[in-house]
């Protein structure tokens, strides 16, 4: 009897576990509602867009954006740098990108002044490559870092993942065909973030993106949902569900059961 209490404790931790873990604070969708999608499908209460295109083609610069917010959310780019378009990156296919070769990478600093605050990033990753990694940040504590590899793996589950590689604009259509280019999404479903760090390492190639998207959001649009791994959360773990707290109070109260069962026995003289 004792054995089989300790077996249902041991499998109500598991599913707490299990269920913790599901609860994880962002919630990563790529853009799925047709191929070559260069922005999102989410809604906002608040959310504007940075496209580079007003900017100086330039190896390195710091500069002031609004996101088209009209004030409500701004933002500080710092040592970002300014490409024109071409086969690796530039919404439409025209226009400026941002990229960067190296681990140091480029940071984005928010400020906003709406309800909330910012909860919401999305960007056009072009040319991804497994070195593409951008991290968030919350007061100076890292919350979370998105692996490529993960959407590199959503994406070949894909039925036709051939779609998704090569540049879709018509001005250089198919070239570079063995990378893929995809709008990705990443909610916080557990607060806000002030801060977005974006860095190539490894050092493998460019980390070309364009479109960078922000806001508080609403819906999250018709995107796919990416299986993260649970080491990219760094500072901010799951909380458990109510239906999840109930399984951990179970299996506490088998686990007491056990433990009072298993008083010693006395032997008498």
């Amino acid at each position: 009897m004792i054995n089989s209490l300790r077996l249902a404790a041991t499998a109500a931790a598991l599913t707490v576990a299990a269920a913790a873990s599901a609860g994880v604070p962002f919630d990563v969708r790529y853009e799925t509602e047709k191929p070559g999608l260069q922005n999102t499908t989410a809604t906002f209460s608040v959310g504007g867009v940075e496209t580079f295109d007003k900017l100086e083609v330039v190896n390195q610069t710091t500069f002031k954006t609004a996101f088209g917010t009209s004030g409500e959310i701004t933002g500080v780019y710092s040592n970002v740098r300014i490409h024109e378009a071409d086969k690796y990156g530039g919404a439409g296919g025209k226009g400026n990108y941002a990229v960067t070769f190296s681990e140091k990478g480029y940071s984005l600093d928010l400020y906003s002044s709406i309800k909330g605050g910012v909860n919401y990033f999305g960007y056009w990753l072009s040319a991804l490559d497994q070195g593409n990694r951008v991290t968030f940040y919350s007061n100076d504590k890292a919350l979370f870092t998105f692996d490529p590899t993960d959407v590199l793996k959503a994406v070949k589950k894909d039925g036709d993942a051939k779609k998704y590689y090569g540049n879709p604009n018509n001005n250089f259509a198919g070239q570079n065909s063995g990378e893929p280019y995809i709008f990705l999404n990443f909610f916080n479903d557990g607060g806000s973030f002030d801060k977005v760090v974006f860095q190539e390492t490894p050092e493998r190639g460019g980390y070309e993106s364009d479109n960078h998207t922000v806001g508080h959001f609403l819906t999250k649009g018709t995107g796919t949902s990416i299986d993260l791994n649970p080491k990219s959360f760094t500072g901010a773990g799951a909380v458990p569900e109510p239906a999840t707290w109930g399984l951990l109070l179970a299996g506490f109260g088998l686990v007491g059961i056990s433990a009072r069962r298993r008083r010693p026995s006395v032997v008498a003289a």
